[in-house]
């Protein structure tokens, strides 16, 4: 943006590139454009890390472990690189990265709206307008969450939580617990409430059933030798399918411990399959139940088999460790009962509270720009959006299917980061030749 463009609007400041958002994906933006001497600004409404302090339970873990905690220029330097990080000290991690690149954060500030502006964007906020030739929405893949039209169709004797709004089971009261969806968040979360002593009742779709440890390995350390976490979105056949997937039923803890429906079922959590509908307080399932779990067995043993291959192919000590890895294992298939039920009455079976574990969508109602498809979706290719210096970050499998994790972050913007750069310079040739 031109400062004759901000003349036009005195109350406007002006730089090169917003970045909206203050985390991960965010920061490592923003010391991108830093080091190449981009002038920017980093919007975040909240606090830096925001959705990690405000929006996550109290006793969750990252699902990767420590010493894949890294960023641009930055990486964890504890003394325990194979544990999983708190959130609290999530929040530590990447305020301490802000910090350390002395990024050019405005926290407490709201984004209103992005619009067009001459030859480049309006970003409005509560403090003030910008005019920049970029953003880059770094907002996140989790601002809302994504419950099921049948939400509404619930009793109101029934309590109904989000993801985002459970915090430990105190909040809930003694009654058996219904938690719908079955991938990393859905399983922590009957797995924390089943033991403090309330029943739960789990809902299966589909899933992707993962190991913990794998051959004396994390199975991070075989995902990222293998290849598998820096797959691109241009390689795989259907890119929106990949994007979709659930995510793997991981858990963080200082045991390493493996959680599967396997494990729910011995604590004594019981199983439905997915939610098809709902009539009052009765809600019908479908009978799919043991077609999810064969097919998240079937998956799981291909996977196993591509590490095996890849370690037959690659010597044992190919993964840099020192020690030799064990043998191959395979793990028994998922218990399920002969025939799950396909109802439940909520009243009747003193359900007290209903936890929707069953995903995120992002918020895009500020973004005053024609880049969304039909269902609300943004337009991109590997995150560079459908309008000219319009870019994403975060989202899941942006780019490769590390783009979500915090160390995926760093291939993502590296790519970006140079395609913005090139855009603003081209921008500027445009200029002095007019």
């Amino acid at each position: 943006m031109t400062q004759d463009s901000a003349r036009h609007h005195p109350q406007a400041r002006a730089v090169d590139v917003v970045v909206i958002g203050a985390g991960h994906a965010g920061l490592a933006m923003s010391q991108h454009l830093s080091q190449r001497s981009v002038k920017h600004v980093v919007l975040e409404r909240g606090e830096i890390a925001n959705s990690w302090r405000h929006e996550r339970w109290d006793s969750l873990r990252l699902l990767t472990p420590n010493w894949q905690s890294r960023l641009p220029g930055y990486a964890y330097a504890g003394g325990d690189p194979d544990g999983f990080m708190t959130m609290p000290e999530v929040v530590g991690f990447i305020e301490g990265y802000a910090k350390a690149i002395a990024a050019p954060v405005k926290t407490g500030t709201t984004v209103a709206s992005v619009t067009a502006d001459d030859d480049g964007y309006r970003v409005m906020t509560d403090r003030g307008d910008w005019l920049c030739r970029c953003v880059v929405i770094a907002s996140g893949a989790h601002s809302v969450a994504a419950v099921p039209s049948v939400g509404a169709m619930l009793p109101a004797s029934v309590r109904q939580l989000t993801a985002k709004e459970y915090r430990n089971p105190g909040q809930l009261d003694d009654r058996r617990a219904l938690v719908v969806g079955a991938s990393a968040t859905g399983l922590q979360l009957a797995d924390e409430i089943q033991r403090s002593g309330r029943p739960v009742t789990l809902v299966v779709g589909e899933h992707i059933r993962m190991p913990r440890v794998y051959r004396g390995r994390d199975i991070q350390r075989w995902l990222d030798a293998v290849g598998i976490l820096d797959e691109r979105y241009d390689e795989v056949e259907d890119i929106n399918r990949a994007r979709n997937i659930p995510s793997p039923q991981l858990v963080g803890t200082p045991e390493r411990a493996t959680l599967d429906l396997n494990a729910l079922t011995a604590c004594g959590v019981d199983m439905v399959g997915r939610l098809v509908g709902a009539n009052g307080s009765k809600l019908q399932f479908s009978g799919s139940l043991r077609n999810h779990c064969a097919m998240a067995d079937l998956k799981l043993g291909r996977l196993l088999e591509r590490i095996d291959e890849w370690i037959e192919q690659n010597g044992h000590r190919s993964d840099k460790s020192s020690e030799e890895v064990s043998a191959p294992e395979r793990y028994a298939a998922t218990r399920v009962e002969e025939s799950p039920r396909l109802g439940i009455d909520l009243i009747r079976e003193k359900i007290g509270t209903v936890i929707w574990a069953t995903g995120f969508r992002p918020d895009y109602q500020w973004l005053q720009l024609p880049v969304l498809d039909r269902k609300g979706r943004l337009r991109h290719e590997g995150g560079v959006v459908d309008a000219p210096g319009l870019y994403a970050l975060g989202l899941n499998f942006m780019r490769r299917r590390k783009s979500s994790f915090i160390h995926g972050t760093e291939d993502d913007v590296c790519d970006l980061g140079a395609h913005l750069v090139t855009y603003l310079r081209q921008q500027k040739v445009r200029r002095v030749a007019w």
